[in-house]
């Protein structure tokens, strides 16, 4: 372990300003980080995702594969293909796929932001319950929230940008 930590901090002083060093000190800092699984008694993980107003409690565990929301079926509940694949992209990446069952309970916010969030509380969930397939899922960018939102409508505009229409006469 003091090896490690000796030959990063030599990586660090040797190139600390390309990028690419940069990028390389990070890899090397996250693969020293030894990471316990993180499971509660019945052999679950629980996390937390978010998108847009969306919240997502999300829950996994060794299984078939099966996915409820909101204590509905996949399909039913998300029943654009689109979104069913949004959902689905965490355990793709992770190559995982089919091998746990999720249980998710979503409020706030529409179909599409509802989808993202579980998304990001899957992967969240995955690299608890596995910390071996945080690299993948951090590198595909779903361990971070995506922080967009709606901007505010200001007073004197008829949107939150949009002016009303001009009228010479």
């Amino acid at each position: 372990m003091a090896e490690d930590i000796k030959s990063l901090d030599a990586l660090k002083g040797a190139v600390a300003s390309s990028p690419a060093a940069v990028t390389a000190t990070a890899a090397l800092a996250e693969a020293t980080i030894h990471r316990e699984p993180v499971r509660d008694e019945l052999g679950r993980a629980y996390a937390t995702g978010k998108r847009k107003d969306a919240v997502a409690r999300v829950w996994i565990r060794p299984g078939s594969g099966k996915v409820m929301v909101n204590g509905k079926a996949l399909n039913d509940y998300f029943a654009r293909p689109v979104l069913q694949m949004i959902l689905r992209q965490a355990f793709s990446v992770a190559g995982v796929d089919g091998q746990f069952d999720v249980t998710a309970t979503v409020k706030g916010g529409g179909l599409s932001g509802q989808a993202g969030a579980v998304k990001h509380g899957v992967s969240k969930a995955l690299q608890l319950y596995d910390p071996s397939l945080r690299p993948a899922l951090k590198a595909a960018g779903f361990l971070t929230r995506d922080s967009r939102v709606v901007e505010r409508k200001k007073f004197g505009k008829r949107k939150a940008r949009r002016s009303f229409q001009f009228s010479k006469r």
